[in-house]
C-alpha cells in the first residue's frame, strides 16, 4: 500500500513512510523521519529530522514537530501546537547535541495551540487542553490545562470526562468501560 503526497509537500531523502498515510498541501517531510500507516498530515506540517510517527497519527494544520518527538499510535495534534527541543535556546550557541525526547504515548491528544515544551512525555491518552503550556509530564488519562498546564481531571479512551464515586470506579459515558483511580494514577479495568 502507497502514501498519498500533495504535489506541494516536500518530503526529504531517507524517510519511511506507511501505507495510507496523507501529506497534504506546503507540509515538509525532513530527513530520516519515520511515519506510520495511516497518518494524516495536515498543511503547513514540519516534521524534523529523525521524528518518529506510530500508526494511525492525525497531524492537524500548522503543526511543528522538532527533532526528539516520538508519538506512538493513534495520537492526535490539533492546529498550531508545537514542541520545543532545547530548553534554553540561543541563536549563537549551537545546542543540537542537547536536544531532549518527548514521547506522546498511545491515544494522546493534544489542543489547538498547545506547547509541549521539551524533556516532558505525555502519557497514554490524556488530553491536553487547547493552549496549554506544558512544563512537566503528563500522567496516563490525565486532562491538563492552562499556563502552567495543571491536571483538572481524567479523560476516557474516548475522551470523556471521568467523574470517580467512592470507591474510585467511573465508567466511560460512551464505551461503557470502567476505570479505577487508584494512588493518583488512572487504569483501565480489564484491560
Amino acid at each position: 500500500m502507497s502514501y498519498f503526497a500533495h504535489e506541494t509537500a516536500v518530503i526529504d531523502e531517507g524517510c519511511q513512510i506507511g501505507g495510507g498515510t496523507k501529506i497534504w498541501h506546503f507540509s515538509h517531510i525532513m530527513p530520516n523521519c519515520i511515519i506510520g500507516e495511516k497518518c494524516n498530515i495536515g498543511q503547513n506540517v514540519v516534521v524534523s529530522p529523525e521524528v518518529v510517527l506510530g500508526k494511525n497519527v492525525k497531524i492537524q494544520n500548522n503543526v511543528s514537530l522538532y527533532t526528539g518527538v516520538i508519538c506512538e499510535d493513534d495520537v492526535f495534534l490539533g492546529p498550531s501546537m508545537v514542541f520545543t527541543n532545547v530548553m534554553n535556546p540561543r541563536s549563537a550557541v549551537n545546542r543540537k547535541n542537547e536536544y531532549l525526547k518527548t514521547i506522546v504515548r498511545k491515544g494522546a491528544s493534544i489542543g489547538a495551540n498547545a506547547t509541549i515544551v521539551c524533556g516532558h512525555d505525555i502519557g497514554k491518552y490524556a488530553f491536553i487542553g487547547a493552549g496549554a503550556v506544558v512544563i512537566k509530564t503528563v500522567p496516563d488519562y490525565a486532562l491538563v490545562v492552562g499556563n502552567p498546564a495543571r491536571q483538572i481531571g481524567w479523560m476516557s479512551e474516548y475522551g470523556h470526562r471521568l467523574n470517580f464515586d467512592a470507591s474510585g470506579i467511573a465508567t466511560c459515558e460512551e464505551s461503557n468501560e470502567q476505570y479505577k483511580l487508584e494512588n493518583k494514577e488512572v487504569k483501565k479495568i480489564n484491560d
